[in-house]
């Protein structure tokens, strides 16, 4: 058979693996290229990799290279090519186009120029043309711009491989399938279910990992349950080659259930993603292979059936925010407990964005890769689970303790004048808005990862992770030149400053209680006063990047009915308190929170019997019927970004839960009422639905006030209101 060329594409750091899993297929490397190589090999192999890559995105049969220096060079060069042997003239195609240069500048314009020429070489000399078809063409032509040069191909996979058919449920995994395969490789699952491994993700999420390790181990193809393949309509189509590789298959994943099947587990405190993970077995065609079971992290139980070896694979989550991410410190580290108590002997894999929570699992890691999950970067952290790979705890205290230091006078300049810059500046905005706590500094030069807030007179350091090219002693060391600059550069004494390090941040105790000095003070903010610990805590009790957010409720509030989901110390109703709120319910799962915040509202003299302050699970709450009483005017909601808390009745994934969770919060407001809706999720995307039920408008630029404006990321605001 002749051999054909093809561009297979794949995640963002998974190509060699691609390159070897094609080579398997019968398609020989050409040349790798970013996310994705070029391979060579029969029509047959291509099919055969539609139909059995776990890794590929898209299969691209490569048709020929046209130049493309403009528009109308690429143009003349499609119009030329022979179409009428690969798309049907009754039938439809439409146009995948990627890439740019300075004449075509976007996709949509670059995809009209190609279709218009591959409709003008049917219509040459008055023939018909195929149809254009958005969705569901017959044919799709693949067309990639580089360097002036457009690659042009017949998708012959018609859609992303990543989708295998079983997730049809959307929002609960954000790990793609493909990808979850990439790290079953990287992490010798094949290997070890060959020696007779079983396998296991104790945060299993809707069973992307599990579902991808049971058809790697029992030979079923990933395409295997897909109805259509881009290939199907193409002219140059060979129906019995595809046939025949469909018979193989089957053949396959028959015999890959005749001999020793591993025990495929999958547990998650959520009983929601249970549900799911089971319905996605169940559509993989699994059903009765693997287990899924509602179990916390912390009560891990393989069974005393459990092999002798096998791999732990688990995708936890992280946070975006510093206090966010510091609270899933105890997460990896009931990991590592759990682990080294049920499955000694083991493998374990953790992919992670967040990679210097590692160290938290109690574990030396013996290998890691680095790969993308989507966009973002991130690693694979694999280790063995034995007593030789645990990591010695030091002694506590001692890591961080780093003394007032300049090893590097040049450098230490640049930040003290940075420091006395931003005082003339921000600072002196800040005295003529009469405001007392605000943002300094925000990591402004990446020598100093830092984040510096005012309070009165008082300074707050947080320090931000290091990147991962600086390493931790030159971290320590400019951690040492701040701490010896900001005091002589902001004219304070060395006790009225407060420095959090994340090194010192790890465990489970660092989630709430950081210290006991009960240094507490108070400040003013719009007319109101607020109780802040700049010690005790790993935040202070005030997000200031809110403070906009809160003076509009102030503004806003003349009598109405105020509800504080998730209200940490109440600050916002404080506020509410003061602009003349007639009545108002704040809600917290910590006590320590909710005793803060009521203190807070007694600072301001509210009336206890109209402005209540209860404990309890805001996800319980929302989700429990309205009462008559229930209904409010003035809703502000800033859930968490994650939250796993064990008083809690689920999981909060704020990206995951958030349509949810504004549904129900709607269902308490008033018909002429409002919802300030805010998060502090880097990547979170609105769902969309929601602005067909609501009127929803972003008004995250008009919540920062100068002091954030060089990170306009820190938090993003919705006004949500009901349809007309």
């Amino acid at each position: 058979m002749s051999k054909s060329v093809f561009f297979v594409s794949c995640p963002k750091g998974v190509e060699y693996l691609l390159a070897d899993e094609l080579g398997t297929l019968g398609l020989g490397l050409v040349r790798n290229a970013p996310a994705g190589a070029w391979v060579e090999g029969t029509l047959e192999a291509g099919y055969r990799a539609c139909l059995w890559s776990r890794l590929a995105n898209r299969v691209i049969l490569h048709i020929d290279e046209v130049a493309a220096t403009s528009a109308d060079e690429l143009y003349d060069g499609v119009v030329h090519l022979d179409w009428q042997q690969h798309i049907p003239v009754d039938g439809s195609f439409r146009v995948n186009f990627i890439g740019e240069n300075e004449e075509i500048r976007n996709t949509q314009f670059g995809a009209q120029r190609v279709k218009d020429g591959i409709v003008d070489r049917f219509t040459m000399g008055g023939g018909k043309r195929p149809g254009v078809e958005a969705k569901t063409p017959d044919v799709t032509v693949s067309a990639r711009l580089h360097r002036g040069k457009l690659a042009l191909g017949i998708d012959i996979s018609g859609h992303s491989l990543h989708q295998r058919g079983y997730r049809t449920e959307q929002g609960l995994a954000p790990l793609k399938e493909n990808l979850a395969a990439a790290l079953l490789l990287r992490a010798g699952w094949p290997e070890i279910a060959a020696a007779g491994g079983d396998f296991v993700d104790p945060m299993c999420g809707s069973g992307t990992l599990v579902i991808e390790a049971a058809m790697m181990a029992l030979d079923i193809a990933p395409g295997r349950r897909q109805e259509r393949f881009g290939f199907e309509k193409w002219l140059g189509h060979e129906p019995e080659t595809w046939l025949s590789l469909r018979q193989e298959a089957e053949r396959r994943a028959y015999e890959g259930k005749q001999g020793r099947i591993p025990k495929f587990s999958g547990f998650d405190q959520d009983g929601r993603v249970i549900t799911t993970a089971r319905n996605n077995a169940q559509r993989a065609g699994l059903d009765g292979l693997l287990e899924f079971q509602v179990q916390p992290i912390e009560k891990l139980s393989l069974g005393e059936d459990r092999a002798e070896t096998g791999l732990v694979l688990v995708n936890p989550p992280y946070g975006e925010r510093l206090s966010d991410r510091q609270a899933l410190a105890g997460l990896y580290e009931s990991l590592g407990d759990a682990v080294k108590a049920a499955a000694s002997g083991w493998r374990l894999g953790v992919f992670t964005g967040a990679p210097e929570f590692g160290k938290s699992i109690g574990l030396r890691s013996f290998k890691q890769y680095k790969l993308f999950n989507g966009k973002l970067p991130a690693q694979l952290l694999l280790f063995a689970i034995d007593e030789a790979s645990v990591r010695t705890p030091r002694e506590p205290g001692l890591p961080g303790e780093v003394l007032p230091r300049i090893a590097n006078e040049e450098r230490a300049a640049m930040l003290r004048n940075r420091l006395k810059k931003n005082m003339k500046t921000i600072g002196q905005w800040a005295r003529k808005q009469n405001i007392g706590c605000y943002r300094l500094y925000d990591a402004d030069m990446p020598e100093y990862a830092l984040a510096i807030d005012m309070y009165e007179g008082r300074v707050h350091v947080q320090e931000y992770v290091a990147p991962k090219s600086i390493d931790e002693r030159s971290a320590r060391e400019r951690l040492a030149e701040a701490l010896a600059v900001i005091p002589e550069a902001l004219g304070i004494e060395r006790d009225q400053m407060v420095c959090k390090q994340r090194q010192r941040q790890a465990g489970v105790s660092q989630y709430e209680k950081q210290d006991a000095s009960g240094e507490f003070f108070q400040v003013q903010e719009h007319g109101v006063t607020l109780k802040v610990n700049l010690k005790d805590y790993l935040d202070t009790g005030l997000f200031l990047d809110h403070r906009p957010v809160r003076h509009w409720i102030q503004q806003n509030a003349q009598g109405k009915r105020f509800l504080n989901l998730f209200c940490y110390t109440g600050a916002a109703t404080v506020h509410a308190v003061a602009g003349g709120a007639s009545r108002s319910l704040s809600l917290d799962l910590s006590n320590t929170y909710v005793g803060w915040a009521q203190d807070n509202l007694r600072l301001n003299a509210a009336d206890p019997r109209k402005h209540k302050v209860e404990q309890t699970d805001c996800l319980a709450w929302l989700a429990a019927k309205p009462r008559p009483d229930q209904v409010y005017d003035l809703i502000f909601m800033d859930p968490p970004t994650f939250s796993n808390s064990a008083r809690m009745a689920g999981v909060l994934d704020v990206q995951k839960d958030h349509g949810k969770l504004i549904r129900q919060a709607m269902a308490r407001l008033s018909s002429d009422g409002l919802l300030i809706f805010s998060n502090n999720f880097r990547r979170f995307k609105l769902d969309e639905n929601l602005a067909k039920e609501f009127e929803v408008e972003e008004v995250s630029a008009s919540t920062l006030d100068k002091d954030f404006q060089r990170n306009a990321r820190i938090h993003r605001c919705w006004h949500i209101r009901q349809s007309a």
